[in-house]
């Protein structure tokens, strides 16, 4: 489990990453940056991840943020501990993530629902194109609306 060919993001896609530029020409949104962070493998360095991230988010006085991940498995655990940690400071969050046909995650919790799946195979696989699973245009487009629509929903309940 982890990363395939098909949800491989190539250096062409760093230097034109779909989300920088989706949001970063959005008038709406002040666009504060990236943080890339990795994964590792033991689950009390996997919950430090989610903490420091949503610390430094919070720091930076963030409202919302969007997450994405190009791997899936024991991926997941990081993934979600993040989405959970950054949400639990009071910021609005949204996830792209390869899902596919496997529709479920290794851990699930209450913000599972708000991951978006970025498959675009047919048979929603992983697949050895490399490239076709990634995030593209479309994808962070739909991630911008839905962090806008959830943001106002947090905002409304707070």
């Amino acid at each position: 489990m982890g990363v395939g060919p098909s949800t491989k993001e190539t250096t062409l896609h760093h230097f034109r990453d779909p989300l920088v530029a989706v949001f970063g020409d959005d008038p709406d949104i002040d666009f504060q940056g990236v943080i890339v962070v990795g994964t590792p493998q033991d689950n009390l360095l996997k919950n430090l991840v989610g903490k420091r991230v949503a610390k430094w988010l919070q720091a930076m006085r963030t409202d919302g943020a969007v997450i994405s991940a190009d791997g899936w498995g024991n991926s997941d655990v990081d993934f979600m501990n993040t989405m959970s940690e950054i949400g639990h400071v009071g910021i609005s969050v949204v996830g792209l993530k390869f899902i596919g046909t496997q529709a479920t995650f290794v851990v699930t919790n209450e913000y599972t629902p708000f991951v978006l799946d970025i498959n675009k195979s047919k048979a929603g696989i992983e697949t050895t194109v490399v490239g076709e699973n990634n995030l593209d245009l479309r994808d962070a487009n739909k991630a911008l609306g839905f962090l806008k629509l959830k943001m106002r929903s947090d905002l409304k309940t707070k």
